[in-house]
């Protein structure tokens, strides 16, 4: 079966326990440290895949990733998960569960590339004008890339705005190369 169908349906489920349940925000962030714990932890799956690993070891193991202290919805999730054996679709269902949340909240991710480390007054600026513009709610996290050169680049989920100096310089560079090729 496909890895993208099982996750959703397990995903879904999940949320809509968690909706009924009143805890769906909660699960959303322990599901967050599930993904972003797979991410920094790559034998996290190695582990889970270990058959030798007894059931309740799996649960605290996963649990740890969660944060530690979890939500009885979740724990029981892990149960259900871990008594069909689908512990090796975990990762997919953590990022599927944070995708359905997202879509059901209308929260976006937003990424705010600059040369120079912004304060935080600009930083919530920015969010306050992507969230009025979206009728969202915005996700926002900074990076530094000194290769920019200045000025930003703003990615709101798969929209990018580039207002860096670095890609001015090169939209100046190519249309100055096209208008020489004319001459010669």
């Amino acid at each position: 079966m496909n890895t993208g169908v099982i996750s959703k349906r397990y995903a879904k489920a999940l949320y809509e326990f968690a909706e009924g349940s009143k805890k769906k925000e909660q699960v959303y962030h322990e599901m967050s440290l599930i993904a972003n714990s797979y991410l920094q932890v790559p034998d996290l799956r190695k582990a889970l895949d270990n058959p030798l690993l007894s059931t309740d070891a799996k649960i605290d193991l996963l649990c740890n990733a969660a944060g530690g202290n979890v939500s009885d919805e979740l724990k029981r999730f892990f149960s259900l998960v871990l008594k069909e054996h689908r512990e090796k679709f975990m990762q997919f269902m953590a990022c599927s569960y944070i995708d359905l949340y997202r879509r059901e909240n209308n929260i976006l991710i937003g990424r705010l590339i600059t040369a120079t480390p912004v304060n935080k007054g600009i930083e919530d600026r920015m969010r306050m004008v992507i969230e009025k513009t979206t009728h969202g709610t915005v996700e926002f996290e900074t990076e530094v890339e000194p290769s920019i050169q200045g000025g930003f680049i703003l990615d709101i989920d798969f929209n990018r705005l580039d207002a860096s100096v670095a890609t001015q310089f090169k939209r100046i560079r190519r249309q100055f190369m096209e208008k020489n090729r004319r001459i010669v």
